[in-house]
């Protein structure tokens, strides 16, 4: 079992950043894949980036390549979503997710889920 929690959610202006942390609890999760979705107001959940448990295969979606970087710490059970020249139409509830399988880019292939933060971007 595997429990996540993001942090570092709020309110900032557009082109400005901020820096979402993902903790888990359990030591399996070193051996996950992890991503991170939202879902903004109206719309449906999708998909921003994953990573693999090694770290060395990360994928974006186009909507954020370039101003995002995903990353984690395994040590720390940790993942972390860089997020620069922040838009207004990033604003949405931001979730971490994680699954045993060796890749997922797809919100159904995750088993495990955050609660979500929320990020807010100002124009």
């Amino acid at each position: 079992q595997v429990q996540l929690v993001e942090s570092g959610g709020g309110l900032v202006q557009a082109g400005g950043s901020l820096r979402l942390s993902c903790a888990a609890s359990g030591r399996t999760f070193r051996y996950y894949v992890a991503g991170w979705f939202r879902q903004a107001p109206g719309k449906e959940r999708e998909f921003v980036a994953a990573i693999s448990w090694s770290g060395a295969a990360t994928d974006y979606a186009d909507s954020v390549k370039g101003r995002f970087t995903i990353s984690r710490d395994n040590a720390k059970y940790t993942v972390y979503l860089q997020m620069n020249s922040l838009k207004p139409e990033d604003t949405a509830v931001y979730y971490c997710a994680a699954d045993p399988a060796g890749w997922a880019t797809q919100a159904d292939m995750y088993h495990y889920w955050g609660q979500g933060t929320q990020v807010t971007v100002s124009s």
